[in-house]
């Protein structure tokens, strides 16, 4: 049985100052949770499921310590749940931890301005796929650890590092590294050879990059299209970047 102070903490973690104040965040469906479960980038602090989600996973909890497993009835998620319709599992975890990788050695995302959670999370999912292990985002874009991130990123979140930073210093402390802008009018995309390192800069929904980045050493690329569409959509574009400079080496 849940108590008025534990709703009310798993409640709090929808929101940002409260996330980063304790560093932890919240996921739901059974999917996110057991990716999260045997992440070992990820530490759980606590879990909260219908007996019937706890009888069918108990491989996945039977590491776990027997007092942050709580057993709650399903009609209960409402009131502790993000999502219009509830599962059968919460779990609230500590942000995870990585190991640090030479960026000068790999290929990362840059992305400038991503507001809308949908997107950012389905671009950490799709970063996943193509195994690059580190975004860095700047101070404008949604937060790595909304609820609505987390669950457009399918468990990526515990295998991609997301870090939020300024990334005009980022480019200016790794000059020597090349950087990809993608833009609307650039070098056609389909014309280049796969990279093996390197920034992939996406840029806001509808503002495109940054001024300030488009103004350094960097190379404009773009999709080609023959439709009358404005622009792609940002989750779709990162995607088709990643798919033809990363995943054709791979």
């Amino acid at each position: 049985m849940l108590v008025k102070t534990q709703v009310k903490y798993i409640q709090s973690l929808g929101q940002k100052k409260f996330r980063d104040a304790t560093n932890q965040f919240v996921a739901e469906g059974s999917k996110i949770i057991n990716e999260l479960l045997v992440s070992p980038n990820v530490e759980t602090t606590a879990l909260f499921a219908t007996a019937s989600w706890i009888a069918r996973h108990g491989t996945e909890i039977g590491s776990l310590p027997n007092d942050i497993v709580h057993e709650i009835k399903e009609s209960t998620f409402n009131s502790i749940s993000q999502l219009k319709t509830p599962g059968e599992v919460l779990g609230v975890f500590k942000k995870p931890e990585f190991g640090g990788i030479d960026v000068r050695k790999s290929i990362c995302l840059m992305l400038d301005e991503i507001q809308d959670p949908g997107n950012l999370g389905s671009i950490i999912r799709t970063a996943d796929w193509f195994h690059i292990q580190k975004i860095f985002c700047s101070k404008g874009c949604a937060d790595a650890f909304n609820p609505k991130v987390i669950q457009a990123s399918m468990g990526s979140i515990a295998r991609v590092e997301v870090i939020v930073g300024d990334l005009e210093s980022l480019l200016n402390e790794f000059h020597d590294v090349p950087a990809y802008a993608a833009v609307l009018e650039g070098a056609n995309i389909f014309q280049l050879e796969p990279i093996d390192s390197g920034f992939i800069i996406i840029g806001n929904e509808s503002k495109g990059i940054r001024s300030e980045l488009l103004g350094r050493r960097i190379e404009k690329i773009t999709i080609p299209g023959g439709g009358h569409a404005e622009s792609l959509n940002a989750a779709i574009a990162a995607g088709i970047f990643m798919a033809l400079l990363v995943g054709r080496s791979q």
